[in-house]
């Protein structure tokens, strides 16, 4: 785990683009801890959103500023990929078939981070070794 995410809250992409435009979509619970922070927003979420804008399912504008501006808006850091995430997927049950999501709680989990999600099929995932909030 690294010291940088610790206590930290990981948005899945949802919860992202909820809490900047429609936060009233988000339960008080995850409200809550998008304010409190730290956030931390993983590279994993600017690829579905760069593909989903690519394909017109995603009305953010450009996705690289819009980008740039929600790590500056929810004063957040950003989650590179790395081979221990990729590794981590092997110990993951197959409940979610959406691999963006499946990538963002094997990142959650290998860092230590919160998961915040909207997502049941997130939650199921809950475990002592992550913590979802919903």
């Amino acid at each position: 785990m690294s010291q940088t995410w610790a206590r930290g809250h990981l948005l899945d992409t949802h919860t992202l683009i909820w809490a900047l435009k429609e936060p009233e979509r988000l339960s008080a619970t995850a409200c809550a801890a998008v304010r409190r922070g730290p956030n931390v927003l993983s590279v994993v979420s600017y690829w579905e959103i760069m593909l989903k804008s690519m394909k017109g399912a995603l009305g953010v504008g450009d996705p690289r500023t819009w980008w740039q501006d929600a790590l500056n808006q929810l004063a957040a850091a950003a989650l590179p990929l790395r081979p221990a995430h990729v590794n981590s997927l092997r110990d993951l049950p197959p409940i979610h078939k959406d691999p963006f999501e499946r990538m963002l709680i094997a990142q959650a989990t290998v860092e230590g981070l919160a998961l915040v999600s909207m997502d049941a099929n997130a939650a199921r995932y809950a475990s002592a070794n992550l913590r979802v909030i919903g």
